[in-house]
């Protein structure tokens, strides 16, 4: 296939991705895997790698934007990173420094009011890169149009581990009853930084795992996961509509799901509950029509009958 047919295709393919879609999700996290296979492949540094993905970076936040996207969180640098040969890390240093500066200065930053955070155990980084993430931080603290989050020195275990020793002291200190602990209070100790639950999980460079990344905020909220082989640099506008087009489905699943648990609960209650019932089954088919949806449900009026 020649260059010229090939990108007629994708973008005929792109339109009709985007024909399927009738919403997005409104938190998107993403793991940028692949940097440095794209590097070696394209036989450079593994510098170059990352300053390639993070053009891709900037290139997904004008895909949020145009899709509505509410939040978006990048896995940029985990604990497990701290192990990679200092070199690597201190280029890795110097571009999120450049970056986070970059960003916080960027006129469709403020025009769109992006409030920008970084999210980890920022105590580890050193002082020049701490000092970007305050800058920035500074520059974004009024907006809260769109949120995005770079997690930095971030480990989902240890996040979660962390707010169990905070709850635990706070317990063992008797400012806390232990029957008090409930969803509030263990996020109440998280990190700060993502603003709702995750939806999607985006990962690139083909590896199908999550890799310890926001356990709390994406398993709590069953999030759809998208792996892909692209690497972080290659991935395209495309894979993008096919992530959210996986995330759709996914929300299709569980609201049938629901509505199945639902018809379940009319035709095994007693005629106390079923008034309630049939109300709870009639705002699931409400929401569906309103989303243009169909859902194949019985009627709430006659749901719960048992046949002649």
């Amino acid at each position: 296939m020649t260059g010229w047919v090939r990108r007629r295709a994708l973008a005929l393919y792109e339109r009709l991705l985007e024909r399927e879609l009738d919403g997005a999700p409104e938190h998107v996290a993403v793991i940028q895997d692949g940097n440095r296979r794209y590097a070696r492949q394209s036989g450079d540094e593994a510098t170059d790698g990352h300053r390639a993905g993070a053009q891709t970076t900037e290139q997904m936040l004008h895909w949020c934007n145009e899709l509505d996207v509410q939040e978006l969180t990048l896995y940029t640098f985990s604990t497990e990173n701290f192990d990679r040969p200092p070199e690597q890390r201190e280029d890795l240093f110097d571009l999120i420094e450049d970056k986070l500066r970059e960003f916080a200065d960027r006129e469709e930053v403020h025009e769109n009011e992006v409030r920008i955070r970084a999210i980890g155990e920022l105590d580890r980084l050193p002082p020049r890169v701490r000092d970007a993430i305050d800058y920035a931080d500074r520059r974004t603290a009024g907006y809260d149009e769109f949120h995005l989050n770079i997690a930095l020195a971030y480990g989902g275990r240890a996040e979660l581990l962390s707010a169990t020793r905070d709850l635990a002291s706070d317990v063992a200190d008797g400012d806390l009853d232990p029957a008090d602990i409930d969803v509030e209070a263990v996020e109440s100790q998280l990190y700060e930084g993502p603003a709702r639950a995750v939806d999607l999980i985006i990962r690139t460079g083909g590896d199908e795992r999550t890799s310890n990344f926001l356990p709390w905020h994406a398993n709590g909220n069953e999030a759809a996961v998208f792996f892909c082989s692209p690497y972080w640099p290659e991935f395209r506008r495309v894979d993008f509509l096919r992530a959210v087009r996986t995330y759709q489905a996914r929300e299709a699943s569980w609201r049938r799901t629901r509505a199945e648990r639902a018809v379940a609960l009319l035709r095994a209650v007693g005629d106390a509950e079923l008034g309630e019932a049939r109300r709870v089954l009639g705002r699931v088919r409400d929401r569906a029509d309103a989303e243009g949806r169909e859902l194949d449900l019985p009627d709430p009026e006659t749901a719960g009958e048992t046949a002649d």
